[in-house]
């Protein structure tokens, strides 16, 4: 007797959950794709991946691998549904069995300009060099290993002249590399770092966020053994790193001009000059975090990120600004104990942010814990109060603390003065 019916039988059941499971997931994915478009976060920041969808197999194995679940399975193909999340470390890549996805700069409607360098990381301009963000390169592997490889070309242009042989301008996960490699080569050179921490971008990631995929290595280090990794435990490493070599990193030093002199440049600081072979910008694409331009901005108790709510605590805070990073901070800052809270934005609506970051601020707002001015704009800053233009009049607000999340100012036009040549990407390598 043919018993063969049986094995169709138990198959079909199992075919039939399967192809529904694939459906539920397929019309989810899909919602979540017209949420982003509708919102205006489908538009990536920088590097990203493009999906190939005539060698796409929609496995789904590249939106299993993406943190920030940016990746979703679209009709069986691979698609970008959130492309604002994404921060290109290329999980994703690795992922695919197939190699259908490509990680590229820009798109169609929105280009990127990015330094033109060589194999060696050297711009058009003979002695200044790129490696990391700037250039291009999210990936923190890719970027530490840039930092590294650019050195190794810059010791040989060491000749002995200038007061150094090399001036590293950030210390993200490239400028720290170089850093090292510098300290092996036994050259004379100066890290500066604007901000006040190590990290680059990667110290402005939100909590808990996953911040490198594959391990990399490192000069004077060896290889960091990392897989995928939270932000903290990265920083944690590095800041260990900086206390075993004894790495030299002089914070709160901004560069504010780069000029030639001789056979080198002449690095111009807020904090002096040195005049170097070589430069290396190892600078993220943050950039110097844009100001309000107002009166008592330049006060102490104005800052650009949030870092701890808790130290703000029984204060009256004004945060400006209406992206994500914003939502998040007045958000954060409205859940601490007596706090009070102002939102100043000058526009009319948020139009480029998370759907759970608004409703966050809608529950917030209901709750009465923070008030949202939007249309507004702040007028001047002074050690008690705040003046804030809103609906026809200018009014006074009590406040302790003033936190700017405006954005950054890419040095582009910095660069473009050092006579460094840029090109558009328009989702290209």
């Amino acid at each position: 007797m043919d018993y063969s019916y049986l094995y169709w039988v138990g198959l079909v059941p199992v075919v039939w959950l399967y192809l529904r499971r694939r459906a539920r997931r397929n019309a989810a994915f899909h919602a979540e794709l017209v949420q982003a478009q509708a919102q205006g976060l489908n538009e990536p920041p920088s590097l990203h991946p493009v999906v190939d969808l005539s060698r796409c197999i929609g496995s789904g194995g590249c939106a299993k691998a993406c943190p920030e679940q940016a990746l979703g399975i679209v009709s069986g193909k691979a698609v970008l549904i959130a492309g604002a999340s994404c921060i290109g470390h290329g999980a994703c890549a690795a992922a695919c069995p197939v190699e259908a996805i490509s990680l590229v700069f820009g798109t169609e409607k929105r280009g990127i300009d990015i330094p033109q360098v060589s194999p060696q990381f050297e711009t058009n301009v003979p002695g200044i060099f790129v490696a990391g963000e700037l250039g291009g390169m999210g990936l923190i592997r890719k970027a530490a290993e840039q930092g590294r490889q650019a050195m190794d070309f810059i010791k040989k242009r060491s000749d002995g002249s200038g007061e150094l042989d090399v001036v590293i301008v950030g210390c993200g996960p490239a400028g720290l590399s170089a850093g090292l490699a510098a300290m092996q080569h036994r050259l004379r050179f100066k890290l500066i770092e604007q901000e006040d921490s190590l990290g680059g971008a990667v110290y402005h990631y939100p909590r808990q966020k996953v911040a490198m995929t594959a391990p990399v290595q490192l000069a004077l280090v060896g290889k960091m053994n990392f897989g995928e990794v939270h932000k903290e435990k990265l920083l944690d490493f590095w800041q260990g790193v900086v206390s075993k070599t004894g790495l030299a990193i002089s914070f709160r030093e901004r560069m504010e001009a780069v000029e030639p002199q001789g056979s080198g440049f002449v690095v111009k600081t807020n904090r002096g000059q040195y005049t170097a072979r070589s430069v290396l910008l190892a600078i993220g694409r943050r950039g110097t975090p844009r100001k309000l331009g107002v009166a008592g901005e330049e006060t102490p108790k104005v800052v650009y990120r949030l870092i701890d709510p808790a130290q703000y605590d029984g204060q009256a805070v004004l945060v400006v600004g209406g992206g994500d990073s914003a939502l998040e901070a007045a958000v954060a800052l409205s859940e601490r104990p007596g706090t009070d809270v102002i939102l100043s934005y000058r526009s009319a609506a948020f139009s480029r942010v998370k759907q759970k970051n608004r409703t966050a601020l809608e529950q917030q707002q209901a709750a009465g814990r923070l008030r949202v001015m939007l249309e507004s704009k702040v007028r001047s800053i002074d050690a008690q109060e705040v003046e804030i233009e809103w609906q026809g009049a200018v009014q006074r607000h009590r406040n302790d603390a003033v936190i700017v999340c405006a954005g950054g100012e890419l040095p582009t036009p910095l660069l473009q003065k050092m006579g460094v040549r840029f090109e558009t990407k328009y989702g290209t390598l």
